[in-house]
């Protein structure tokens, strides 16, 4: 059973709902110890008076907001916990609003809502299917940790979820961006994107996305430690020039519309066809192909990969 990170009550009108918050998401990022290269010493941080060059203990530590003009107002840890808001018992509802109207840049993290005990599932499959036939969703503050959110519940299948949001104030305004505004496409260039997003286009499948940085990080790390050798990832690609844009987008087309089967087939005749393709195209046929540490073949490894992947399938085939 997931333990609750935060208990109180979900309340609208004079209806209150006793709930807990979950978190719905985790990270998975790697995480390194820092050492001094050559060495097995671990790097540890301390709080050093950069006056004295001595360590400082965390209690003796005070904070300070720059006013510029280099000073500074000094605030005591008691001050700050004084005018902190105190811990929120109750997710306040104060309005409903169109789910589709929320800029999902204002979305920062959800939560998925649970009610404590059986007997409040009533209420909160009440709520949950009300929401759902309005496709509404409940804008609310609560408190944890200390901290205010700005948050809004949605339904979601069989649950509810909380989405805390961003501030208004806290979104920053895209006209300090140097934007092409003046720059408005057409003609032949408008048509060849908008056909190349038709034949891209297909259903939102996540579950076909891998954290394929994380894969490439473990399998360095296993390596290494193995004493195997590694190798370096392929450079990106260089940005296609304006007077290639025609051209790029006219093969891209080619490619999303069938050119990519073309080089799977291609690769099921044999190594010497794959000569002309490039490690990307060639990265792009073993990830169909599903061929085990990908991400770390050179150009030729890919290439003898592919091929001996496509004539293990084309014989499969043939055996059927």
């Amino acid at each position: 059973m997931a333990r609750a990170i935060w208990t109180g009550a979900i309340s609208f009108g004079l209806v209150s709902i006793p709930v807990g918050l979950f978190s719905a998401t985790e990270d998975h990022t790697i995480h390194f110890h820092q050492f001094e290269r050559g060495t097995s010493d671990r790097i540890r941080y301390q709080r050093v008076n950069e006056r004295t060059g001595k360590e400082v203990e965390y209690s003796d530590i005070v904070k300070g907001k720059d006013v510029g003009g280099g000073e500074h107002v000094i605030v005591e840890p008691d001050e700050l916990a004084d005018i902190a808001p105190g811990r929120s018992r109750t997710i306040d509802i104060t309005t409903f609003v169109d789910l589709d109207e929320i800029d999902p840049i204002f979305f920062q993290k959800t939560y998925w809502l649970a009610p404590t005990d059986e007997q409040y599932a009533r209420p909160y499959g009440l709520l949950r299917e009300a929401m759902t036939r309005t496709n509404r969703a409940g804008v609310a503050t609560f408190v944890m940790r200390g901290k205010e959110y700005l948050t809004v519940l949605r339904a979601d299948g069989e649950a509810l979820a909380l989405e805390t949001l961003f501030f208004a104030d806290e979104i920053r305004d895209r006209s300090a961006l140097d934007l092409p505004g003046a720059a408005k496409p057409k003609g032949k260039e408008l048509d060849m994107a908008t056909g190349l997003i038709e034949a891209m286009s297909g259903p939102w499948k996540p579950e076909d996305f891998r954290d394929t940085y994380t894969e490439r990080v473990e399998k360095l790390v296993e390596d290494k430690r193995r004493g195997r050798e590694t190798v370096t990832e392929a450079a990106p690609p260089e940005p296609t020039a304006m007077t290639d844009l025609i051209a790029a987008l006219e093969r891209s087309v080619a490619d999303a519309r069938g050119g990519g089967r073309k080089k799977q087939k291609a690769a099921s005749d044999g190594a010497s066809d794959l000569s002309g393709l490039s490690k990307s195209d060639l990265a792009k046929m073993a990830r169909e192909l599903d061929v085990k540490g990908r991400s770390s073949m050179s150009r030729d490894q890919l290439q003898e990969a592919v091929a001996a992947a496509s004539g293990s399938t084309a014989r499969r085939k043939k055996a059927s």
